[in-house]
């Protein structure tokens, strides 16, 4: 058997390392906590280091955007009242595409504009319906032959005969002074009319205000401009 005085020592001895051991782990702790601020320390002055040096890239100012000057030859001349264009009882009438200039009648007691054609012949066309049709060349006896897909047809009386007449209905790019614009026009033979084309409500609604008693208020740009004034 073992004396009681050497199990007492050797218990002494045990807890003196216990309590070392656990001493020995504090002091690791704190120095591992101590090397990672330091860590960290360091590593916060070479980034605030490397921010200093490293500027952000400054991109020079966008410059302004220049305005393309107008030549008075593509400007056509229109008054305007309120935002809209004032026209006379007759103006000069542009038709995009032929590159035709028309006299045209204002009238708001038409509903929809209508322009002079010949030959009107209707025919389909990829399941569309389409129609061509000849306008003249004023100031000619010759006509240039349009195709154009039909939009609608409609019915019109006639004041003289109060019959209703069935008129195909197309889309036509027209210009009448600077006011360009896309619009349905009918079809219909007005050789026996003063006027090769009559604008209706369906173009001044909103965008032309009559002056009643004047006549060609508005100038076409020069540069569609014929030699010749049309009659004017």
């Amino acid at each position: 058997m073992v004396p009681k005085s050497s199990l007492g020592d050797l218990n002494a001895s045990v807890q003196s390392q216990r309590a070392t051991l656990v001493t020995m782990e504090n002091n690791a702790t704190v120095r591992h906590e101590t090397v990672l601020k330091q860590n960290e320390a360091v590593t916060q002055k070479v980034l605030d280091a490397i921010a200093t040096q490293v500027a952000k890239p400054s991109c020079p100012p966008i410059p302004a955007q220049k305005a393309c000057p107008v030549s008075d030859k593509t400007q056509g001349r229109a008054d305007r009242l309120k935002g809209k264009v004032v026209i006379g009882e007759v103006e000069n009438f542009y038709l995009a595409g032929p590159g035709l200039i028309y006299k045209a009648r204002i009238d708001s007691g038409a509903e929809t504009s209508s322009i002079d054609a010949r030959n009107i012949t209707r025919f389909e066309r990829d399941g569309s319906n389409w129609v061509r049709f000849d306008v003249p060349v004023p100031g000619t006896e010759n006509f240039i032959t349009l195709e154009k897909e039909i939009s609608r047809r409609v019915k019109v009386i006639q004041a003289s005969t109060e019959e209703a007449e069935r008129r195909v209905v197309v889309e036509l790019q027209f210009t009448i002074g600077d006011h360009q614009q896309v619009a349905e026009f009918t079809l219909a033979d007005r050789s026996n009319l003063t006027y090769q084309a009559l604008i209706g409500r369906n173009v001044l609604r909103d965008v032309m205000l009559i002056d009643v008693g004047k006549e060609y208020a508005t100038e076409l740009p020069e540069s569609i401009r014929t030699d010749k004034d049309n009659g004017k």
